[in-house]
């Protein structure tokens, strides 16, 4: 299936894909599909296995994706099907500011020493 249309921007099935992918199928895997829909690749930025909250007892590594509209309303259609799976945007979305830039974390270890937790931690 032909997910971009003929002028390059991404069709309804494709922003209907985003919106309802499952979190069992990977949300690294979502952002890899986004990432062939992405117009402008230059402003797509991925960071692999960042220490996100580094503690001496305990760690978050993640994916790290920074990405930028740079202002194009197809972009900006994938960014709102990106809101709309409410399952991607509470678990990944980390930051958004003007612009059209986001960043987006896919954690992929959480790491603890003798059971330390976030309250116990002092991120709370």
């Amino acid at each position: 299936m032909d997910y971009l249309d003929e002028d390059g921007y991404p069709t309804e099935a494709a922003l209907e894909k985003i919106e309802k992918w499952d979190y069992k199928d990977g949300w690294t895997e979502l952002l890899a599909f986004v990432r062939e829909l992405w117009a402008y690749t230059e402003y797509w930025r991925e960071e692999k296995n960042v220490a996100t909250i580094d503690l001496p007892n305990y760690k978050v590594v993640a994916d790290v994706y920074y990405v930028s509209t740079a202002g194009w309303s197809g972009n900006e259609s994938i960014i709102h099907a990106l809101e709309k799976n409410w399952m991607f945007w509470t678990f990944c979305w980390e930051q958004s500011n003007r612009g059209g830039q986001y960043i987006f974390h896919v954690k992929n270890e959480e790491l603890s020493v003798n059971n330390t937790t976030l309250d116990n931690a002092g991120l709370t």
